[in-house]
């Protein structure tokens, strides 16, 4: 049995992916495993590294900010990268022959999905937020099931009758983490609370400056891992240099992107978790049963993550601030509030627990699995 993943390319696509093909791989080996998505040098390397082959295709974004370079990048996507892609897709799928196709969503799915749908070859949807996008609206018309991660009474558009509630895939070996471990690797101490600050697979330029902007006085109360982003390394590294002196400079563990292994052992020893509201982060968070702060991205397409970031605080697990409320002491107030507050903490974390789906890949592994051998 042969089975297509196809998604954007982002973290968001690319993790869930690996969660869910570790899952099918468990259950038959025998499978193969293939990835049809837009040429990312980085997802490629973490998708190659689990046995799943990577064939690259053009695919074309819609933006939805006006401006005369995104008009014309609309343009050149619409008419050439996105049918160049489908014409790629239609070579992959007729050489692969597939059983099935995952779709992840996102604009990179779109050309295989299209593609696979034409050539009667079966497709399901995943769908991690609250609000699809339009692509994985479309994408819906067409797949035979839609898993979707939060309740399928709170997700939008799509029909009841094809979707299943389910959860987001997450990787099992994030749960696995040791505290004595995280000590070793990044150099804790147990004197001050720990504070893991989470900016997405790329990072976020505006969360590191709202930290930079208190970091003394955020190292004063609490350590902090901080994951900033490649692109953002350089830059964060020499202004938190200038800011902070010893013996403070030890409590500042900053990273550019926290692999698995770094990662599971972060949240277990974490405290507190403050990040963006992207499902993936939201979904991880919650199987590691840590409270936490979400700042949503504000021009996330649809408003995702604000949609996402207020369901899960409905839950209890989490409080929402969004970035026009959001200034640098009012954030440190906050975050000193719950971790002087044991109670409240406990709260979040047993809500968070409750909220979480951390069998989601194998769940959906065992429905695939099931499908194609039926």
């Amino acid at each position: 049995m042969r089975i297509i993943f196809t998604g954007g390319g982002t973290g968001g696509h690319v993790f869930p992916i690996i969660a869910l093909a570790r899952e099918i791989k468990k259950l038959r080996p025998d499978f193969q495993l293939y990835y049809v998505g837009p040429k990312d040098d980085w997802g490629a390397f973490y998708l190659s590294q689990e046995g799943i082959k990577v064939r690259t295709i053009l695919a074309g974004k819609i933006r939805r900010y006006w401006s005369f370079k995104s008009v014309f990048q609309n343009l050149i996507d619409v008419v050439i990268k996105t049918p160049l892609g489908f014409f790629q897709s239609f070579f992959y799928i007729f050489f692969l022959f597939p059983d099935l196709i995952f779709s992840k969503g996102g604009y990179g799915a779109f050309p295989t999905s299209v593609a696979g749908w034409m050539m009667r070859t079966p497709i399901i949807l995943h769908e991690s937020d609250i609000v699809p996008g339009l692509t994985n609206r479309l994408i819906g018309r067409i797949a035979i099931e839609i898993f979707a991660s939060f309740p399928v009474e709170e997700t939008q558009h799509f029909p009841l009758k094809k979707m299943i509630s389910a959860g987001n895939p997450i990787r099992e070996k994030i749960l696995g983490g040791s505290r004595e471990e995280a000590q070793r690797i990044f150099g804790l101490t147990k004197e001050k609370s720990l504070v893991l600050i989470l900016g997405g697979s790329q990072g976020s330029q505006r969360i590191n400056d709202l930290v930079l902007n208190i970091l003394p006085l955020f190292l004063d109360n609490f350590q902090v891992i901080h994951q900033v982003g490649h692109k953002n390394l350089e830059t964060v590294t020499a202004e938190a240099s200038v800011m902070v002196q010893d013996p403070l400079k030890k409590g500042y563990h900053i990273f550019p992107f926290l692999d698995e292994n770094e990662l599971k052992h972060a949240l277990k020893s974490c405290d507190f978790v403050v990040s963006r509201a992207g499902s993936g982060t939201i979904f991880e968070t919650a199987a590691s049963k840590k409270p936490s702060i979400l700042i949503p991205l504000p021009e996330s397409a649809q408003n995702h993550q604000i949609e996402n970031a207020y369901a899960y605080q409905r839950t209890g697990a989490c409080q929402v601030i969004e970035e026009e409320n959001l200034t640098p002491h009012f954030f440190l107030e906050r975050l000193k509030y719950f971790l002087s507050s044991p109670n409240r903490l406990k709260e979040m974390s047993v809500a968070a627990e409750r909220f979480s789906r951390s069998r989601a890949g194998e769940v959906i592994a065992k429905y695939v699995v099931e499908y194609l051998i039926s």
